[in-house]
């Protein structure tokens, strides 16, 4: 799934409008909750509608019709895939391939001139608990061009570099984490214009203190410092600074906006990896909704990440295109709605998605042999919780073959069972995004694969 109810493309405040998501009236001002941590999102029981943007919605399993997907293990010239070093060497390249050519776009490698401002370089949070770091990453050497604030909490008695969870969020940094010593940044409003981010709304709030306590560090960023999450977004986000002369929009096959979101996240990981404090292999990341296709997409091409939560990343995400359940293609790329988040070429599948040469299974299948959690809600009928099941059973034999263990089940669990292995799937009872009991399920993940 991709967009929100709460007109997530547009940044702005909370309505209740349908705009892909479900969330209840109630959630700007989310507070933590009594759980150990809670980034919670409305949840509804509330029937979605048939017709979005004009384009009919499927929600009867009658009429999911009859699908073939792409076999991860076959490469396009036929020969299947026996062994890793086929894998690594040949047939994952070729679905990154396809991935930037058809869905997410070419995006560029890391600039040269990016820059780190480490503007709080270690100061006491939470009652002595955590240690907060922020840092300023500058995307250019213009002084007024794209940068990204990157807040960070370690554990204040680690004794050794610690894993971390990154986060990329909705809201502010300021807004993410009740923590009055962090610096308040711009976020985008539904006018298309920067304001405090405590004018902007709470959504996704971390109570970081269990994840510190549990030895993990914890890190979150903004991702409209990144890119802007609306159409014409482009002069203000990072991908500007990559047009050629006279070129006003991306090529067919380069990056949309999750492609840039996916990029700031790299760029964060950049300077994680410069900080003795923390563990860079075992570094996580976390995300919901289009940010939890950012998430996937990120730890598709990049390697360096450790290990990956997907929270209902839907149709574009985790969910196969193929089956038509929910949100499709169609719905991501009328006009008015959410092209600008993938490549030209993606539109090209809207009333074809049996020619797309990639689906959901294989974009899980890059994470293997890697830890990978998808959360999804049994009510969020748009995002095919059942489609992210089917998607990983088929990305399963990745993981097999590469020694890791997959779902190792093809039978789609009740609510509230959880599948831990290094490829996982929980789903909550519930709409879309997270609710407080499942970071219960998340630590777990964590401690079972990053083992702080």
């Amino acid at each position: 799934m991709s967009a929100a109810a709460t007109s997530l493309n547009h940044s702005g405040p909370m309505n209740t409008s349908y705009d892909g998501c479900m969330f209840s009236k109630t959630i700007a001002g989310i507070a933590v909750l009594t759980l150990p941590l809670s980034c919670a999102f409305g949840q509804t029981s509330t029937a979605p509608p048939t017709v979005v943007a004009g384009i009919p919605v499927n929600y009867d399993e009658a009429l999911v019709g009859t699908y073939a997907l792409p076999d991860p293990l076959r490469l396009l010239n036929g020969k299947p895939v026996r062994d890793a070093k086929t894998w690594n060497n040949e047939r994952r390249p070729e679905i990154v391939h396809l991935f930037e050519e058809n869905q997410f776009g070419r995006s560029p490698e890391r600039a040269a001139e990016m820059a780190f401002d480490v503007f709080d370089k270690g100061t006491p949070a939470f009652d002595g608990k955590a240690i907060r770091k922020q840092v300023t990453i500058s995307f250019s050497k213009a002084k007024d061009g794209p940068k990204m604030d990157l807040l960070i909490y370690l554990p204040a008695k680690a004794a050794k570099p610690v894993p971390l969870l990154l986060n990329i969020s909705f809201s502010a940094n300021s807004v993410t984490v009740d923590d009055p010593g962090v610096k308040e940044g711009e976020v985008w409003n539904r006018d298309k214009k920067k304001v405090p981010g405590k004018q902007g709304f709470a959504f996704g709030k971390v109570n970081v203190v269990p994840l510190v306590e549990a030895g993990f560090g914890f890190a979150t960023v903004y991702y409209g410092d990144i890119e802007p999450d609306f159409e014409g977004g482009l002069p203000y986000g990072v991908r500007q600074l990559y047009l050629k002369p006279g070129q006003t929009q991306p090529a067919a096959d380069e990056w949309g906006a999750i492609a840039a979101w996916s990029w700031g996240l790299s760029r964060a990981l950049d300077y994680l990896e410069t900080d003795a404090g923390i563990d860079a292999k075992r570094i996580a990341l976390f995300g919901a909704s289009r940010l939890g296709k950012t998430v996937l997409w990120t730890g598709a091409r990049d390697t360096r990440f450790a290990a990956v939560i997907a929270c209902c990343s839907g149709e574009g995400g985790a969910a196969l295109s193929r089956r038509n359940y929910g949100e499709t293609i169609a719905h991501l790329t009328a006009p008015g709605r959410f092209p600008y988040q993938f490549c030209a070429n993606y539109a090209k599948f809207a009333q074809h998605v049996d020619q797309l040469a990639v689906d959901a299974n294989l974009l899980v299948a890059l994470l293997a042999p890697r830890p990978l959690l998808l959360q999804t809600g049994d009510k969020d009928y748009w995002s095919d919780p059942k489609g992210e099941f089917l998607a990983a059973v088929s990305a399963g034999s990745v993981y097999t073959l590469l020694g890791a263990h997959g779902l190792e089940t093809d039978q789609w669990p009740a609510a509230g069972t959880p599948i831990m292995h290094t490829l996982s799937y929980y789903m909550h009872a519930g709409g879309h995004g997270t609710i407080p009991s499942d970071w219960n399920q998340f630590l777990a993940f964590l401690q079972m694969h990053l083992k702080p």
